[in-house]
């Protein structure tokens, strides 16, 4: 019934949230290591082997992927969502809009880790294909 889908929903991004978020965790430590990071080539892979194996798998994969992303624009970098969120409160805390310098030289870093993500996931998914 809808009620019981519902809270078996809510039950599975709940479990999948606290995998990612320990999964991330285990990254910055050092236990799980970083060659699992992937790009759109490995997200390709990952899709194309969930679409054979049947429509659940492949929708079961397409919601973690919306939890990872929804959990990493979270984060605390100022271009993401994560990072208006932490300004804001640096803004409510401080009493004051925060310096247009401030706001300038922390997006340029947000931008800069971000780029770097993207470019290391990316050197991930090749270094798999080769």
């Amino acid at each position: 019934n809808l009620f019981q889908a519902l809270i078996a929903g809510f039950t599975e991004t709940y479990k999948f949230t606290k995998f990612i978020l320990s999964s991330i965790g285990k990254l910055f430590t050092g236990s799980v290591s970083a060659d699992n990071i992937g790009g759109p080539i490995q997200i390709s892979v990952i899709a194309g082997s969930a679409a054979k194996e049947g429509l659940v798998p492949f929708l079961s994969m397409i919601a973690i992927l919306s939890i990872n992303l929804g959990l990493i624009n979270l984060f605390p970098i100022p271009v993401l969502d994560g990072g208006q969120l932490l300004m804001i409160a640096i803004e409510k805390v401080k009493g004051s809009p925060v310096s247009d310098n401030f706001l300038e030289h922390s997006i340029r870093v947000g931008v800069l880790l971000v780029a770097s993500l993207m470019i290391f996931a990316f050197v991930n998914d090749i270094v798999r294909l080769i």
